[in-house]
């Protein structure tokens, strides 16, 4: 199951560790992905959805279906 975000596309990035000697080891930065279910009132429906936390105050903002418009125009979603 990959680490990406349903709504915003949000995935694993890559970096690196530096220690006090300046060594650069790689690393993985992951987004911060929370399973959550949402209600969609015009379709009368729940749905679940692994999003990320910046992704939920987002919603919360905008509201779910606004949300669910943008991702379908930046094509992360088909309904």
């Amino acid at each position: 199951m990959a680490r990406v975000c349903d709504l915003t596309g949000k995935r694993t990035r890559v970096g690196n560790n530096v220690s006090h000697a300046n060594n650069k080891t790689k690393r993985k930065f992951y987004p911060n992905l929370q399973k959550k279910r949402f209600y969609i009132p015009e379709q009368d429906a729940w749905v679940t959805l692994k999003v990320a936390t910046s992704t939920i105050r987002t919603i919360n903002k905008n509201g779910i279906m606004a949300v669910l418009k943008k991702a379908k125009e930046q094509g992360f979603i088909t309904y």
